[in-house]
């Protein structure tokens, strides 16, 4: 089994990570002289005695996701939990930090003032709905709670990197803006990270921690298009009105259309009729009916052809229903209710490359470079370095009642995003940023 050791250095703790049981991460290839600044970084003193401040006061972190967990966000409801992250980011030394017009709560930690800027965020949002319990439970040796995990874990992470960042007195070189953005899950649609890249433009690089379990860094991010498909008509009774187009019924024959489509594998390319709703009663030929529709890829071109199709389905379906019965007025109309945009970060990118060197400082398995839907997918599509990362400890049952976390090796999460941003960031007086600033590469 691996250990952990510290070295006493001019009094300080210099945290070492541990003594590798194992080969390092092999998924993405190092630049040395990335090596070189990322262990400089590292054996720094300073550096050192806040990861072992991190380590130690974990279950005040824990402590901290608890408390959070327990005020209900749902999507286009994270008011109160905004509020009050607002007030721990002010308490933890951001001054300036502040709810924007979109509900964000977001401080600016400054560096040298010569540097670029970087965005580490958590969503203070959660799937379930306002009324929902999300008391914390405390049985065998787990925390059970909806939202415990996805993204609680995420939001304490940031503060306790905070923390320890304010009292180690280290000046990075790069601005550093911390953020609890609402609007992450379903149809939240990334407006909370929408509006902070349209409100900082000057933002460099983001990182993105989400969820518990680290054996990956996700460098994708898979599109998606949501729209409702509303179908309409004039409707009748059932029996005095027989003959009429129903709306109820060429739903039922886009939906029909719509399941024989077929996608490829590769790039992965999905969809799927999520709900549906319409008519008046039993008795009645439907005036209206709507479906919400999530379609999703890897890839900006298959999602623009699936897009195509899956209208012309619903198009057809409308002309063989008005077709099929007298007094044929059936329409849709495509209702566009979600649009996340595809990316990708390369694996050459400094931000892929720190944050490997990050996992194999403590001897975590980097197991896969993902792909996924994320907040990170927003700045990937402008072409600004992303990546989300989980912040620590074990979990499961995300997104449903039974969501659950362990604090196994937990503090591993936030020293690993710490390094991470101090590599980036760079600290002054040892180390330049290894974050490039886009204004400065884009005027040589």
């Amino acid at each position: 089994m691996a250990r952990r050791f510290c070295l006493v250095v001019s009094g300080l703790l210099l945290w070492t990570g541990m003594v590798h049981a194992q080969m390092g991460q092999t998924l993405v290839p190092i630049d040395p002289v990335l090596r070189e600044v990322f262990n400089a970084v590292r054996a720094d003193p300073r550096v050192g005695e806040a990861l072992e401040r991190i380590r130690l006061r974990e279950a005040a972190t824990i402590e901290e996701q608890i408390r959070i967990t327990e005020i209900p966000a749902p999507p286009f409801l994270e008011d109160e939990r905004a509020a009050y992250y607002r007030e721990q980011l002010q308490a933890r030394g951001l001054a300036n930090a502040h709810i924007d017009s979109e509900g964000n709560a977001i401080g600016l930690r400054r560096g040298s003032g010569a540097g670029p800027t970087l965005l580490i965020s958590a969503h203070l949002d959660t799937v379930f709905p306002i009324e929902t319990d999300v008391s914390v439970e405390f049985r065998d040796g787990r925390y059970y709670a909806p939202g415990i995990g996805d993204d609680s874990r995420g939001l304490a992470v940031l503060l306790a990197v905070l923390e320890v960042l304010e009292e180690s007195g280290i000046e990075t070189g790069a601005d550093i803006l911390f953020a609890g953005n609402v609007g992450e899950e379903g149809r939240g649609d990334l407006r909370g990270v929408k509006a902070i890249f349209r409100d900082y433009p000057e933002i460099d690089g983001f990182i993105s921690v989400d969820g518990v379990r680290m054996s990956r860094i996700t460098i994708g991010g898979t599109g998606s298009r949501r729209f409702e498909f509303r179908f309409s008509g004039p409707g009748g009774h059932s029996f005095g009105s027989f003959g009429l187009a129903s709306a109820i019924h060429a739903m039922g024959r886009a939906i029909a259309g719509i399941a024989e489509l077929r996608t490829p594998s590769y790039p992965k390319t999905t969809f799927t009729v999520g709900t549906v709703d319409g008519g008046t009663s039993v008795n009645s030929i439907a005036a209206d009916a709507v479906f919400a529709i999530d379609m999703r890829s890897n890839s900006p071109e298959e999602l623009a052809m699936l897009e195509a199709q899956v209208k012309d389905a619903a198009l057809a379906a409308v002309a063989a229903e008005n077709t099929r019965w007298n007094n044929g007025e059936i329409s849709v109309d495509f209702v566009l209710i979600g649009d996340r945009p595809t990316g990708l970060t390369p694996v050459s990118s400094p931000i892929v490359q720190v944050a490997a060197m990050a996992f194999d400082a403590g001897n975590i398995p980097l197991r896969e470079l993902g792909i996924s839907s994320t907040d990170a997918n927003v700045p990937m599509s402008l072409g600004i370095p992303a990546i989300t990362m989980a912040g620590g400890g074990d979990g499961g049952g995300a997104h449903s009642p039974g969501e659950w976390f362990a604090s196994e090796e937990s503090h591993l999460g936030p020293q690993t995003v710490l390094l991470t941003i101090l590599a980036l960031a760079g600290i002054e007086g040892l180390s330049a940023p290894l974050l490039q600033d886009r204004a400065v590469s884009e005027s040589d």
